[in-house]
């Protein structure tokens, strides 16, 4: 273990770090074991894998090996680094030994079960305890650090895919699109995509989480992106439909549809608003429709660190919203055989309302695009 005292944490990772003691204190938490990557990296700034972050009242422990000896010195001077020859568990075990620690709690969603029993060999007297959800609580409401790295991710990934809609040539397969706008991403700065690129010509696109293919664009194609931008970690999620030359006729009907649904849903956005009624906003005009049944997907979800997290904007929660939350709005229509719809922003909950953080056209015109042989 090397000591280091130097630069202190941010005033943001400070306060992150307070808020995340006070919660321990609450739950009578003396060690909070962090073994989940973006978790960790929220609350430390360390942006390491294959390591844990392990917090007491007094002390941040990072826990990793060689690999990573000076991005701790970099990214996090001032926490405790411990630095593993063998297996992490096993270094884990160790650490918590050494310090004392009569009990620790662990995050049971990112510790294995075999895990689990190696820790508790290392003391059988140790104490295991289950983790409430202190960071996935704290994560729900971004501050202005993260609203200006997801902000960042979002201009990224709309630039991004103007860029690829100029390169759409007649002809093109749905990977080859796929993996121009994950190129034009990273040409502007992203890290990785936020997810697997989807890219769905003509029939592909009722099959809501589709895998691009061998499908090639042709006149009169309807294609649905599904994309996003990973940046400093934090995730954008967007969905825009293309067209080229033309609007297939049903096609433009189920897709007036959805943007009317998506404005009816975004407008219901507001602190205090139950999450199942901003969903019911637009599955109600869906079904109004005669599209209820080609809906099966909840309305949105949690951005972030992670491109799903809570909180989940469906029918299954009657959470309300609260400002500071930021989520998805992804209202669809899909048939089968035939092909589907979404359309899909990001919208921040704000004390008074919502603003829609993404900027790109969804206006039916904007979507229809000439494509050079």
């Amino acid at each position: 273990m090397a000591k280091r005292r130097n630069k202190p944490p941010s005033a943001t990772t400070a306060d992150r770090l307070k808020r995340c003691r006070t919660a321990m204190r609450k739950a009578k938490i003396a060690g909070y074991l962090i073994t989940n990557r973006r978790d960790a990296y929220y609350l430390t700034g360390f942006t390491g894998e294959d390591s844990a972050v392990l917090i007491t009242p007094r002390q941040v422990h990072v826990i990793s090996d060689g690999r990573f000896d000076q991005v701790i010195d970099e990214e996090c001077p001032w926490a405790k680094k411990w630095l593993r020859r063998g297996l992490l568990i096993d270094e884990i075990g160790k650490v918590c030994v050494q310090i004392g620690l009569g009990s620790v709690a662990v995050q049971a969603d990112h510790l294995s079960v075999e895990d689990h029993a190696t820790l508790k060999k290392h003391k059988p007297r140790i104490k295991l305890t289950i983790a409430p959800p202190i960071c996935a609580t704290m994560r729900r409401i971004k501050d202005r650090t993260e609203l200006s790295k997801l902000n960042k991710a979002l201009r990224i990934a709309e630039d991004a895919f103007q860029a690829t809609l100029a390169s759409i040539r007649i002809g093109q397969t749905e990977l080859e699109m796929a993996a121009r706008l994950e190129y034009e991403m990273k040409k502007r700065g992203a890290s990785q995509p936020a997810f697997p690129t989807i890219c769905a010509e003509g029939a592909n696109a009722a099959l809501p989480h589709a895998h691009p293919g061998t499908r090639r664009v042709k006149p009169g194609s309807a294609v649905l992106f599904d994309w996003g931008a990973r940046s400093e970690f934090y995730c954008s999620d967007l969905t825009r439909m293309v067209f080229i030359g033309s609007i297939p006729p049903k096609v433009g009907e189920w897709y007036a549809v959805v943007l009317e649904a998506q404005e009816i849903a975004i407008d219901a956005i507001k602190p205090g608003a139950r999450m199942c009624d901003v969903d019911r906003a637009a599955r109600d005009h869906i079904a109004a429709a005669g599209y209820g049944k080609a809906f099966m997907h909840g309305l949105g979800h949690g951005l972030g660190l992670d491109v799903h997290e809570p909180p989940s904007l469906s029918w299954r929660s009657n959470e309300p919203l609260v400002a500071g939350m930021v989520v998805t709005v992804e209202p669809g229509i899909y048939v089968p055989g035939h092909g589907g719809v979404r359309i899909e922003d990001d919208v921040l909950v704000t004390p008074t309302g919502r603003r829609v953080l993404s900027r790109l056209a969804k206006d039916i015109g904007s979507a229809v695009i000439k494509a050079r042989r």
